[in-house]
């Protein structure tokens, strides 16, 4: 598979502590080893290289810390500099996904998911969620997507460095977007 055919996977993230940082790290390492190709960046300083990936990317996982039940307001902006792809459907038909943390185990994580899949959808974008199955379902699974998210990807955040079990997840959801990127491009050929 040369470059070319490799599913491009955009990671657009904003982080304070670098905990989803280092999220978006776990998501690109567990995404570049199954086949497909991440870029991350950060939103505080993109280039026009990195909105040109963002049009031609095959997924977007978007990803930000959750703030008082949604998202920060620096990534709104984001997402509002984003928007002007809506016009011509410059994002339609590219899958999406999104990763998300906040200091308390729930911490409203949710709500900032969902704002982020309906911001997707208005984009025209299909949504990726989860797959991890842990414990208690599967005991020997012990801390594989502990918080139990379905919508994407909810982390702890504990500062710079991540917590094992949101790490082991956030690989493993890297491998799901990297199989759901490449069968999606294989799809449309």
């Amino acid at each position: 598979m040369t470059q070319a055919d490799t599913p491009l996977i955009c990671l657009p993230w904003f982080s304070e502590t670098g905990h989803v940082q280092a999220l978006a790290q776990e998501i690109a390492a567990g995404i570049d080893t199954s086949g497909a190709r991440a870029v991350t960046m950060d939103v505080t300083d993109l280039s026009p290289a990195d909105w040109q990936a963002l049009d031609a990317a095959s997924l977007i996982a978007f990803g930000c810390p959750t703030y008082m039940g949604s998202t920060p307001a620096r990534y709104s902006l984001f997402l509002e500099e984003a928007a002007s792809a809506w016009p011509d459907l410059r994002w339609q038909d590219k899958l999406a996904a999104g990763f998300v943390s906040a200091i308390h185990p729930s911490g409203d994580k949710l709500s900032a998911l969902s704002r982020l899949s309906i911001y997707a959808a208005q984009m025209g974008m299909i949504w990726v969620g989860q797959t991890a199955i842990g414990a208690p379902v599967y005991p020997d699974r012990q801390g594989l997507n502990a918080d139990g998210s379905w919508l994407g990807l909810m982390a702890t955040d504990s500062g710079e460095s991540l917590r094992p079990e949101d790490a082991q997840t956030a690989r493993h959801f890297g491998t799901r977007l990297a199989q759901m990127a490449a069968r999606w491009e294989r799809g449309r050929q």
